[in-house]
C-alpha cells in the first residue's frame, strides 16, 4: 500500500485508531468542522435518497452517520447495508440502527467487499473514508458489486479553489487538530495524525474525478461544499449496452 494510493498512509492492521476514538468520534467531528460535517453528511443522504434506489451499500460507515440520516427519508433505499472494518464502530452503528428490518450492519473491508455478489448493489457510498483507503482497490471493488448503471457517491476532503484560503484552512487543521484530539483522547495525539496527512495529500476534485473515470466509471462529476473544503463525487457504472462492442 503506497502513500500515493492511500493519502493518509493508514494501515488498520498497524493501528486500531478507531477503537480508541469511537466514543468521541461525533464530538471530534463537531469540533474540527464547527459542526458543519452534519450538513455535509445530510446533503449526501439527501442526494442518495433523490436517486431512489432499492439497495445501497455504505462503506466505512463509522457509527452510522449516513445510514442514520437516510432512515425515514423519502426516497431512501429500501434495503440499506452499513459496513465498517472497525468492530467498535460496527458496534456503535448497530446500536443506532437497531430494530430496523431493512438495515443490515456488519464488518466489511471496503478494499475487497468479500461476500457481496457481483452486480448486486444499486448504490455504493462512502463518506470521509477514502483518504485512509487504497483508492484504486476500493473503486475496483465498488465497480464489481454495482449493477450496470449503479451509482457511486463519495464525500471527502477536497481542495479550496482559492490558494490562500486553502493554506489558512490547512494551517488551522495543522495547529488545532493535534491539540484538540490530544485533549479529547487523553493525550493520544497520534490518533488523528492519519487525518492530517490525508487532508494534505488527497487529490484535488478534478484529479480524483479522473481516477474514478480510469477505474471504469462514467458520468463522473463533483459538487463542492462549503467553498470546496469537501466535495461530493458522483459516478455511474456503465450500462451493459454502453459496454457492448
Amino acid at each position: 500500500m503506497t502513500d500515493q494510493a492511500n493519502a493518509a498512509a493508514f494501515d488498520p492492521g498497524d493501528d486500531d485508531v478507531f477503537a480508541r476514538i469511537a466514543d468521541k468520534y461525533d464530538l471530534l467531528c463537531d469540533i474540527f468542522s464547527f459542526g458543519i460535517h452534519r450538513l455535509w453528511k445530510t446533503g449526501m443522504a439527501r442526494r442518495i435518497a433523490a436517486l431512489n434506489v432499492h439497495t445501497a451499500l455504505d462503506l466505512a460507515s463509522g457509527p452510522g452517520d449516513i445510514p442514520t440520516r437516510l432512515v425515514g427519508r423519502s426516497g431512501a433505499p429500501r434495503r440499506l447495508i452499513a459496513t465498517d472494518l472497525s468492530p467498535k464502530m460496527i458496534s456503535l452503528a448497530s446500536e443506532r440502527l437497531a430494530g430496523l428490518e431493512h438495515v443490515s450492519v456488519f464488518r466489511l473491508d471496503a478494499h475487497t467487499l468479500d461476500g457481496i455478489d457481483d452486480n448486486s448493489i444499486d448504490l455504493v457510498s462512502m463518506s470521509f473514508g477514502m483518504k485512509i483507503c487504497d483508492r484504486e482497490r476500493v473503486l475496483a471493488a465498488a465497480l464489481r458489486v454495482l449493477k450496470p448503471g449503479g451509482h457511486l457517491l463519495n464525500l471527502e476532503a477536497a481542495r479550496i479553489p482559492v490558494p490562500i484560503i486553502h493554506w489558512a484552512y490547512l494551517t488551522y487543521m495543522d495547529i488545532c487538530l493535534p491539540l484538540i484530539s490530544g485533549i479529547a483522547t487523553g493525550g493520544d495525539r497520534s490518533a488523528y495524525d492519519y487525518l492530517l496527512k490525508g487532508i494534505h495529500t488527497f487529490p484535488d476534485p478534478v484529479s480524483f474525478s479522473e481516477e474514478i473515470a480510469r477505474a471504469g466509471f462514467e458520468d463522473v462529476h463533483h459538487t463542492n461544499y462549503t467553498g470546496g473544503i469537501v466535495a461530493l463525487h458522483e459516478a455511474r457504472k456503465p450500462d451493459i449496452k454502453s459496454t457492448a462492442p
